[in-house]
């Protein structure tokens, strides 16, 4: 009979167009590709060996891109990266070079001030994508949503159309020049192709931790809005009155403080369980985003859909491993319901 053989580890690394692959092999102590749902770029950090000191620094700007795979098989393409930080330890000599998502453009940080009024979703993300050279590829049930008023305060143009994702439960992030506009809970890629889900046995994993927080600690969700009509502020309720969250926000319509109130529930809904696996066998094409059903542990954890939040794969002497965390995708959220502002609730307490 012939000895198991074990997967071996592949991979491909290109600077600024050259395959650098070969070079760095014998000095690498380990890759580690961390992969987020929305607002962080994602990150690339690597660490070689430089202790005959013949390593060159790279430049700061330096573009690498990255496959990521298993010996045999196609590689999975992982993207590119901009290098913006340099660390030269030792001794012994380490070089440790840390680049980002170079999807992620530099105006987009910039400061900004707008407000916007009665403008659909697929209106105000066309506008600032179309600003930083980006192309939009908005869900198109969210693209019809209408925003009855929002301001952008010294904020840059990321961190506001991150937040108008957190107020509808989406995600916004750039991917290869779109900037992409989804539903946590949707079913389609950025390019509009259906997310193979992805199952994970125990077998496949050293480590799992399942962590399970108390679904009733909160009844539901109310948020605020000003009524021009009645000249008094209103609250709209979803899920159940008796420990309601409340939102700080005053919003500027019923509708809007409505998707504010159902976004804050279903996230809610989705901490209510997480799960950590670390994959002995790592599995590259797992990326934030993608469903996942398990097997082989406790039942109530099997019964579970999960949803993929963050991922981070690590190449070392240890070979490739995966890190992924998991949150349960089972979410949802009834119309709500309209009510007139009681005097115990004057003052909201919780942050959008």
């Amino acid at each position: 009979m012939k000895p198991a053989t074990h997967p071996q580890v592949d991979y491909g690394i290109t600077v600024d167009g050259r395959d650098i692959t070969r070079k760095i092999d014998p000095r690498l102590i380990s890759l580690t590709l961390s992969e987020c749902r929305g607002g962080e770029a994602d990150q690339l950090d690597l660490v070689l060996n430089d202790a005959d000191g013949m390593l060159a620094l790279p430049p700061k700007g330096a573009l690498i891109t990255l496959k990521l795979g298993w010996v045999g098989q196609a590689l999975v393409d992982k993207g590119s990266f901009t290098v913006d930080e340099i660390e030269h330890s030792g001794s012994p000599d380490q070089l440790h070079i840390r680049a980002r998502s170079a999807d992620m453009v530099d105006t987009l940080k910039q400061r900004a001030e707008k407000s916007w009024h009665g403008q659909t979703l697929g209106d105000i993300v066309g506008e600032i994508a179309g600003k930083h050279g980006l192309s939009p590829r908005v869900d198109n049930r969210l693209a019809k949503v209408e925003v009855d008023h929002v301001d952008q305060t010294h904020e840059s143009d990321l961190n506001f159309v991150s937040r108008l994702a957190k107020r509808y439960d989406a995600v916004a992030t750039v991917k290869k020049g779109h900037l992409v506009f989804l539903p946590i809970n949707g079913t389609r890629s950025s390019k509009g192709e259906l997310l193979a889900s992805a199952s994970i046995s125990r077998a496949d994993g050293d480590q799992h931790r399942f962590h399970t927080a108390d679904r009733e600690a909160y009844s539901g969700v109310r948020a605020y809005w000003h009524d021009p009509k009645k000249a008094k502020r209103r609250g709209v309720l979803v899920g159940l009155s008796g420990n309601a969250k409340r939102l700080r926000d005053t919003y500027g319509s019923e509708a809007d403080a409505l998707a504010a109130a159902k976004a804050e529930w279903q996230r809610i809904q989705r901490g209510a369980a997480t799960l950590e696996l670390t994959l002995a066998l790592g599995r590259p094409e797992l990326i934030p985003q993608t469903p996942v059903r398990v097997s082989g542990f406790k039942p109530a954890i099997n019964a579970i859909t999960w949803l993929t939040v963050k991922t981070a794969h690590t190449v070392s002497d240890g070979g490739l491993t995966t890190r992924i965390e998991l949150e349960t995708a089972d979410s949802k959220s009834d119309d709500g319901k309209v009510e007139d502002v009681q005097a115990d609730d004057a003052a909201p307490e919780a942050s959008e």
